[in-house]
């Protein structure tokens, strides 16, 4: 279902997920710019300590702290937030323990390491928690202090656990700050402030990861958003042309006498080399066109909005990147 126009505009929690690859960094970052443009604010957060959002938008390795980064198409400011698990667990011994030096000295003694390893599910907990904190966000006014948060989510075979905090907690706390914590933290994940978007591309395991993504959000009761298949290229030839070509039915002779018409081959001999050249990538090109086509039919059968991002040739720069959440906006996903 390709989208134009979608209602996303109660959703609070952008999260972003998708195979490795796919440029999920990205096109988080993208999103980010789409939704704040226009004068809102958005908090763009990264979870896996790779530094990507710096990466993206050219900059320094970013601290744990949110701070401006870049401002959108019209006025809109975009924040970003490296979450660190160890600094995310201070601030959490901090509000629920007012234990912050003593936490500090847990820190260097080994034991958050320890803690985290022992229980993975609760250091999920700690960048889940310490995201949807910004999502609750109000200043002294009683406004959100965010009009939406992105986060750039582990890839899609992890996202729905890592999501799914009160699965993940069960086994630790049953009672107390933690499952209380959980809670609240699970109470924003699972409403409908959040929505989970995939991107892919329009290829055959990323698809298949995203309809299988799809189902296990279903599955833990987490709402899914829609697909954004990345870096689509545009087909410079008729369909016509790719349909004689992917049956066989394209012929060389004729394109090599309209080469030598157009003065761009010299001779019958190179008109015919240049042509076959051609042809064959002409073949390519509609076999490829044709596998895409079948990859967009499997994610329509999702039933998912879906947005399309062009391949840019130039690589993502920073001007790529406000193209992108250029694309992003008009076709309604912001």
């Amino acid at each position: 279902m390709r989208a134009r126009d979608t209602d996303w505009d109660g959703v609070r929690l952008h999260v972003v997920t998708g195979k490795g690859g796919t440029g999920k960094t990205t096109v988080a970052a993208a999103l980010a710019l789409a939704l704040a443009s226009g004068g809102r604010r958005v908090l763009l957060v990264e979870v896996e300590g790779r530094q990507g959002i710096a990466q993206v938008f050219d900059l320094p390795p970013l601290p744990y702290e949110e701070r401006k980064i870049a401002v959108a198409p019209g006025g809109g400011d975009v924040h970003a937030l490296a979450i660190d698990p160890e600094e995310a667990m201070l601030d959490y011994l901090e509000m629920f323990y007012g234990m912050r030096r003593a936490g500090k000295a847990l820190t260097k003694m080994g034991v958050v390491d320890f803690a985290t390893t022992i229980a993975p599910g609760f250091r999920d907990v700690l960048v889940t928690g310490k995201t949807t904190e910004a999502v609750r966000r109000k200043g002294k006014d009683g406004r959100r202090i965010y009009d939406a948060v992105v986060l750039d989510a582990p890839p899609t075979g992890r996202v729905a656990r890592f999501l799914n905090v009160t699965s993940e907690v069960a086994g630790l706390a049953r009672v107390g700050p933690i499952k209380n914590h959980a809670d609240l933290v699970n109470g924003v994940v699972s409403s409908p402030e959040t929505a989970v978007h995939f991107v892919t591309l329009l290829e055959e395991m990323p698809v298949q990861e995203t309809l299988d993504g799809l189902d296990e959000l279903r599955e833990a009761g987490l709402p899914p958003g829609g697909i954004f298949t990345n870096m689509v290229r545009e087909s410079l030839l008729p369909a016509s042309v790719l349909d004689a070509a992917a049956k066989g039915r394209f012929d060389p002779a004729e394109l090599a006498l309209g080469l030598k018409a157009a003065g761009l081959a010299e001779g019958g001999a190179d008109a015919a080399a240049v042509a076959d050249a051609l042809t064959e990538e002409i073949a390519e090109h509609a076999h490829r066109t044709r596998l895409e086509r079948r990859e967009r039919r499997s994610l329509d059968t999702s039933g998912r909005p879906r947005y399309e991002l062009p391949l840019l040739s130039d690589g993502v720069d920073l001007a790529g990147l406000y193209e992108l959440a250029e694309s992003i906006h008009a076709q309604g996903a912001a």
